[in-house]
């Protein structure tokens, strides 16, 4: 199973980055393939997504540990999933992404990166600093 990584620092605060990250309805606001995501319960998610022109509709499992600041997600039907963690370095924050997918794919590596500026942007926004999210 391949394994793809990426890292980003971040200039906003680490709380900030944890929860912005952490709640399941900004999920679409920084996965470019999801369109919808939906908290059903427990660790349990449904999700939409576009992939390749394709709807896809799922279950995925969501799981936040705030005392380690990480969050990690998988497919309920495939062994996809991944682990994000947020590390505070000064006034910085760091994020970690590692994905393990079913099979190589070499749009993953530009998905990551594309996902990390959706985050930067949303994260470091002028209002985003002030505790408030824009609804975009």
């Amino acid at each position: 199973m391949p394994t793809y990584h990426r890292t980003r620092t971040l200039h906003a605060g680490e709380d900030r980055v944890f929860e912005y990250l952490a709640d399941v309805n900004n999920l679409p606001k920084y996965f470019d393939h999801m369109k919808t995501a939906k908290h059903v319960g427990g660790d349990t998610v449904e999700v939409e997504a576009e992939v390749h022109g394709e709807k896809e509709h799922g279950e995925a499992w969501f799981r936040v540990d705030r005392t380690a600041r990480r969050i990690q997600w998988g497919s309920r039907d495939s062994d996809y999933s991944g682990v994000l963690d947020i590390k505070a370095e000064q006034d910085r924050t760091i994020v970690d992404i590692e994905l393990h997918a079913h099979h190589e794919d070499a749009e993953i590596d530009q998905a990551l990166d594309t996902t990390l500026d959706h985050i930067q942007e949303q994260v470091e926004a002028p209002d985003a600093r002030k505790g408030t999210a824009t609804d975009s």
